[in-house]
């Protein structure tokens, strides 16, 4: 066991350092390859771009300036001479009479760049025309958009909901197989075969589980055979999460980068509420999956033996279930699902080589809301912190929107600690 935990230190210590020698060996190419900067894109409260308002972005330690307006689809971007903090600002005059800046105090805001682009995040007031005090058409849009995160969190929190009710284990790792799936996609779509999205998606999400299945043949089911404690467990779920991320900063690089294809698409509207086709697909795809994983937990032999093992396991192998079958499934099951999430994340968003991890607490989250070790927990979860996360935009700041879905984790379970769908259990 001491064996095992202080290879799994030492490999994180030796990536570790590996890629911090990586990355200052590359920084000074990157930083002639690729120019730092700071973009964004004005909306107004229901979603419509916000075309020709002006910007301003300046520094006085790097006496630069420069002045922009945002094109017809409300985009707009400056590239600035060096890392630094910069003041962005607009111009208020230059907004519709019908819109104001949500949060008038934060203009001018300071963005510090470091190396790379930064986003710049400006959200507009409800419009005061007609009267109306409560934003009805911001509500919506942001409940649209709640459900399309929430149902991709629900997708990846599936997986590390399993793993943990067969296993008993904590993957801390989880958010890397998100990640690692949307990068095998990016690849495949973009630098490699240059596959279609939908073909890149499959095989990425084939790979996923394949990745995942291999973890624990070659890696978990023989330290388990060691009888490894919880403790080390968490141990070893931590370093391989720090491996796999600076691995995948080393193929990937610390870019942004989008899928070739279904980038740039026309919002179709519907009242007050507006999407593009792809968010439209992703959501359509994103309920089938999990539709499709309930059904096979319900109806399927083999989702019957992994509830067996995750109610329990000794009974379980005592009735003639393969214990070591189940668990092996449901790490390809979740390693693929984490993959198919990675991807429609991708899509919606960026490709990014933290995306995985800045997730990984909306999942644990989500995972623990619905109730520990239940799929139809993890799924109700997600839903959850997706649309209040969403939803708060409406009234508070966007970048406080997940410390408010962990305040409703936390209220949640002062009233139901076992969680949504969680069963009690006494202990003792």
């Amino acid at each position: 066991m001491r064996r095992w935990l202080t290879a799994a230190v030492m490999i994180v210590l030796a990536s570790l350092t590996a890629t911090a020698a990586a990355l200052s060996g590359e920084s000074g190419d990157r930083q002639d390859q690729r120019q730092p900067g700071v973009f964004g894109t004005l909306q107004t409260a229901d979603g419509q771009p916000l075309d020709g308002v002006e910007l301003i972005v300046f520094s006085e330690d790097a006496g630069f300036q420069e002045t922009v307006e945002t094109d017809a689809d409300g985009d707009w971007s400056v590239d600035v001479p060096r890392s630094g903090a910069y003041v962005i600002e607009i111009n208020e005059d230059t907004l519709p009479e019908d819109v104001s800046l949500k949060n008038p105090d934060n203009n001018p805001t300071t963005i510090t760049v470091r190396g790379s682009s930064r986003r710049v995040l400006f959200p507009m007031g409800e419009s005061a025309a007609g009267g109306f005090s409560f934003p009805f058409r911001s509500l919506a849009q942001r409940l649209v958009d709640g459900i399309k995160f929430g149902l991709i969190i629900a997708i990846t929190s599936v997986g590390l909901s399993l793993i943990f009710g067969t296993t008993g284990l904590i993957n801390f790792a989880h958010g890397e197989f998100v990640t690692f799936g949307a990068i095998v996609a990016w690849f495949l779509n973009v630098q490699g075969p240059q596959l279609h999205l939908v073909f890149a998606a499959i095989l990425a999400t084939a790979v996923g589980g394949v990745f995942a299945g291999g973890l624990e043949a070659g890696m978990f089911a023989r330290l388990r055979e060691r009888r490894v404690g919880g403790f080390q467990f968490l141990v070893i779920t931590i370093g391989l999460s720090l491996l796999m991320r600076h691995v995948l900063v080393l193929w990937y690089g610390s870019r942004q980068s989008p899928y070739a294809q279904y980038t740039v698409q026309q919002r179709i509207r519907w009242g007050p509420v507006a999407a593009t086709p792809r968010d439209l697909a992703v959501m359509a795809l994103s309920a089938a999956i999990l539709v499709g994983v309930a059904m096979m937990i319900e109806r399927t032999r083999m989702g019957k033996a992994m509830r067996a093992v995750a109610d329990n396991p000794d009974l379980a192998e005592s009735s003639g279930i393969d214990v070591a079958r189940v668990i092996l499934v449901v790490w390809i099951l979740g390693g693929a699902l984490a993959g198919i999430g990675g991807v429609l994340q991708g899509l919606v968003t960026a490709v990014e080589w933290t995306m995985g991890f800045r997730l990984l607490l909306l999942m644990f989250a989500a995972v623990i809301l619905g109730g520990l070790g239940t799929a139809y927990g993890a799924m109700v979860g997600g839903l959850v912190i997706g649309i209040v996360s969403q939803v708060s935009t409406v009234w508070l700041r966007a970048e406080l929107q997940h410390a408010w879905a962990l305040l409703v984790l936390v209220l949640v379970l002062l009233i139901r600690p076992q969680g949504i769908l969680g069963r009690k259990e006494r202990l003792g």
